[in-house]
């Protein structure tokens, strides 16, 4: 986030944080053993009887002869160590270009991304334009109704690339994690830095433009260094503890307070005139269901399966048995329609309950029929 920004947004909160610590604790008992200062949020209390507050606390010393497990081996800790690290700790060795990237895309991501990374029906956006304009917006504030706001994405705000390598790699495709190749995610960051209009070394990211390990490293975010602390490096800790340390940077007073915090009464800046008020079609209390609209199938099933299944099911890019598959719903049948139910209510694999819907179990059973229908 903008470093301004960042500052206004997060007043309230770490304040509050700072003055419950105040209030709860001492200085002495918001130390560690080592001496150092508890970063505000967090405190360390003393132990009284066996006791911190009202909680006890086991006083014994480790049994020495007791073993737990065993030493994990080098291949175990390697397959656990899998993150990417700003500074290329973990990045892997590999190639892709924003082409292949861009077919990857088409056929994994598309389908709950949308195109170009549009986001949409609930998937979060992955570009909203240039990320360097975009960048900008972060300062913005809606002080007005149709004032504009900050623009939060991957492009925008996102401070390391090398995030977004990790996630793809071990989270994406959602049906499918730890399915892609090297290559693969290689391929699908180079194509969203392209649609985000990231240069790197400033060299545009055009179809032919192939990323690997080398240029990798050379990524610079737009909004890298838009976040305070600063908690990267080796001195990240000390950077954090130093800077909630001084009420100033984050308040304005020189001490941790809970009372007589100011002289007079402190002056707060509220968001004026953002409420909307004029709604049309007018808000109505009664609770009754809408008119069907006209033109509409009539078939409810199918209605229901257009807003809420299609976005898995229009095609077998999320792992789903797409509709209209005969060959994949006839192996899903294999199981009984009455499995099939038990799955689309409680849920499989990637597939989330109901398909996220509150839908009555006979309403997700019909939707069921209905693409069982579709599929023969």
């Amino acid at each position: 986030m903008f470093k301004s920004y960042r500052k206004l947004v997060s007043t309230v909160a770490v304040v509050a944080l700072a003055s419950v610590s105040a209030m709860a604790a001492s200085d002495a008992s918001r130390t560690y053993a080592n001496g150092k200062k508890v970063i505000d949020g967090g405190m360390t209390y003393p132990v009284k009887n066996g006791k911190t507050s009202s909680y006890h606390v086991n006083t014994q010393k480790a049994y020495k002869d007791v073993k737990f497990g065993r030493t994990a081996t080098a291949d175990e800790i390697r397959a656990w160590d899998i993150d990417v690290m700003p500074d290329g700790t973990g990045l892997p060795e590999g190639e892709g270009s924003v082409e292949e990237g861009d077919e990857l895309y088409e056929a994994k991501c598309a389908s709950c991304h949308f195109d170009f990374g549009a986001g949409g029906a609930g998937y979060p956006a992955l570009q909203q334009g240039n990320a360097y304009e975009m960048q900008q917006t972060l300062k913005l504030q809606r002080l007005k109704p149709d004032d504009d706001g900050p623009k939060r994405n991957f492009g925008s705000y996102w401070p390391y690339a090398s995030t977004l390598f990790w996630y793809i790699q071990t989270g994406m495709p959602h049906p499918a994690p730890m399915s892609l190749t090297n290559n693969e995610t290689y391929a699908l960051v180079a194509y969203i830095l392209s649609i985000n209009e990231i240069k790197i070394d400033g060299e545009e990211l055009d179809d032919e433009y192939v990323l690997n390990r080398d240029n990798f490293l050379k990524i610079v975010m737009p909004n890298k260094d838009g976040f305070i602390p600063k908690i990267d490096g080796k001195d990240g800790l000390e950077n954090t503890r130093k800077f909630y340390d001084n009420p100033k940077n984050f308040g304005g007073n020189k001490t941790r307070c809970m009372k007589n915090c100011f002289d007079g009464e402190p002056k707060v800046a509220r968001i004026q005139g953002v409420g909307i008020s004029d709604y049309n079609p007018p808000l109505s209390s009664k609770k009754e269901k809408p008119a069907k609209k006209e033109g509409g199938s009539g078939n409810e099933a199918k209605e229901i399966y257009d807003a809420s299944c299609a976005v898995c099911h229009a095609t077998d890019a999320m792992g789903a048995p797409a509709v209209g598959d005969k060959k994949a719903w006839a192996a899903t049948l294999k199981k009984g329609i009455d499995k099939v139910y038990h799955n689309a209510i409680h849920g499989i694999n990637g597939m989330p309950p109901k398909g996220g819907t509150a839908l009555e179990d006979a309403k997700v059973k019909a939707v069921v029929d209905y693409m069982v229908s579709q599929s023969k």
